[in-house]
């Protein structure tokens, strides 16, 4: 008769390891380590910074409780930015481990770097670097490294609910609409023209006049190649482009064939005589076919500028580190004109 007891008592023990692991395995699921440290690193007005104290945020380990209080200490600062996708690749994270986990909490976040996107937008319907911060060049309508087109692509993605953005609150649909629209119009009127003809776009613009400006020391006022092919992908997502739209992107492939570069490439090479230990050489390749990454507005010639900000039309001209340092030469475009251009001209015509 004594056994009964004991059996019972084993059998409810392990009822209660069963279910003790069964909610483990579920509070496990309902939390991703990336988007857990993504939360930690939000600012109060639902920006992300992308580097704190000159070091590149980064998700993949945990902060320490020492980091954690440091990082929170921040809440406030002005440093939040779509500079190097900070922000957008946030966003887009925590929406999909929301569709993952379930966890509200991500989607909160998601929902509040919206809020932030959409206040950030100017009248004119451009995106600084940084925001609020609108110091030196971060309050310029900025093109550059996708920073605008990035923003414009998750405004898209939840007007139209694609790429996991229908988990977010049907109120923001009507609002990236209008913001998208804002966008649209705004990428139209900084598109360059040179001699009555539209060419393609600068990589940033004075936010308030929309001529092309200058940024950091080695980023003029220019034709940026791989800018405007980012600019070209968002105008060919448009499921009904205007005629301008049509116009603005006919026009931009027009100007990428004037000024492909053929019959050359770029070759790193090690060089123990340079500053770096290493040079990078523009070599004859008769296959080769490439855009420099910057255009003088006026000529269409390639400029390459140094540290010490003078404009020069080599590469070898500039400071090594500059040289090695920064993408000068790219094909940006190849992909425009093998895939993307011929699809859309049979769409759009």
């Amino acid at each position: 008769m004594e056994e009964i007891p004991v059996l019972m008592k084993k059998l409810f023990g392990f009822s209660c390891l069963f279910l003790a692991l069964s909610f483990g395995v579920v509070a496990q699921t309902n939390v991703d380590p990336i988007a857990e440290n993504m939360l930690i690193y939000q600012r109060s007005y639902g920006g992300w910074p992308k580097a704190i104290g000159g070091k590149k945020v980064s998700y993949e380990k945990a902060p320490s409780e020492a980091e954690k209080g440091k990082i929170r200490a921040g809440v406030n600062s002005e440093d939040g930015t779509f500079d190097n996708k900070a922000t957008t690749r946030e966003i887009e994270y925590l929406v999909k481990a929301f569709k993952k986990t379930g966890n509200q909490n991500y989607l909160q976040a998601a929902e509040k770097g919206i809020d932030y996107l959409l206040k950030a937008q100017y009248p004119n319907g451009g995106w600084p670097q940084y925001y609020p911060a609108k110091s030196l060049y971060r309050g310029q309508v900025t093109f550059n490294d996708n920073a605008m087109v990035n923003v414009l692509n998750i405004l898209q993605d939840i007007a139209l609910k694609e790429n996991d953005f229908e988990a977010v609150n049907a109120k923001y649909i009507p609002l990236a609409k209008a913001a998208v629209e804002k966008g649209v119009s705004c990428i139209l009127k900084t598109q360059v023209k040179v001699d009555g003809k539209l060419t393609a776009w600068a990589a940033q613009y004075d936010e308030k006049s929309l001529e092309p400006a200058k940024a950091r020391a080695f980023e003029p006022a220019s034709l940026s190649s791989a800018e405007s092919v980012g600019i070209v992908l968002f105008l060919m997502r448009l499921s009904d482009p205007s005629p301008e739209v049509k116009t603005a992107i006919n026009a931009a492939m027009s100007w990428f064939e004037k000024v492909k570069i053929e019959g050359y490439t770029t070759k790193d090479v090690q060089d123990a005589t340079q500053p770096t230990g290493k040079d990078r050489l523009v070599v004859t390749d008769p296959g080769a076919k490439v855009w420099a990454r910057f255009y003088d507005i006026n000529s269409f010639k390639p400029i390459f500028i140094g540290r010490d900000a003078v404009i020069r039309y080599t590469l070898a001209e500039i400071d090594n580190e500059r040289r090695v340092g920064y993408a000068w030469y790219g094909v940006w475009p190849q992909k425009l004109f093998e895939k993307n251009y011929l699809k859309w001209k049979k769409l759009h015509g």
